[in-house]
């Protein structure tokens, strides 16, 4: 299967209202599990982490706390049902639980290397991604 395009694919990015909570969180609004990795920037440079499991129709914090940057970087796999969410921004993976830093040379470093899609915060504290099927139309549930 082909990867499920961004446009296609990812329905809607809303922001959280729950104020007390400032947290980048990922809801799988498919009927397939769902495996997360993210991209991002730290002080430090450019780290991605995964996997998050994501049961159908669950919701799954990704990072804890205040988010420090504006835009952050997802590739998904559907476990279910196979094919992906991905996009053009080439990072670093692996088939278990990563943590790794920069997005240089994947493939001479051991690891795999995969497309991630943008993801625009706004610079808002809180962000909510909602992943979608693709015949499935965009909104909020």
């Amino acid at each position: 299967m082909g990867g499920r395009v961004l446009a296609g694919v990812l329905a809607a990015l809303c922001v959280t209202t729950a104020p007390a909570h400032a947290d980048l969180r990922m809801c799988n609004l498919t009927t397939s599990k769902v495996g997360i990795a993210l991209g991002y920037r730290d002080t430090q440079g450019w780290v991605t982490e995964g996997w998050w499991d994501v049961a159908p129709k669950g919701c799954e914090t990704l990072l804890k706390g205040t988010l420090a940057a504006r835009f952050y970087y997802v590739f998904a796999v559907d476990y279910t049902r196979g094919g992906e969410w991905s996009g053009r921004s080439l990072m670093c993976t692996k088939d278990r639980e990563f943590t790794i830093r920069g997005v240089e040379d994947c493939l001479a470093r051991g690891y795999d290397r995969n497309g991630f899609y943008e993801v625009d915060t706004g610079e808002q504290k809180s962000w909510t991604i909602q992943l979608t099927d693709p015949n499935q139309p965009a909104g909020v549930p």
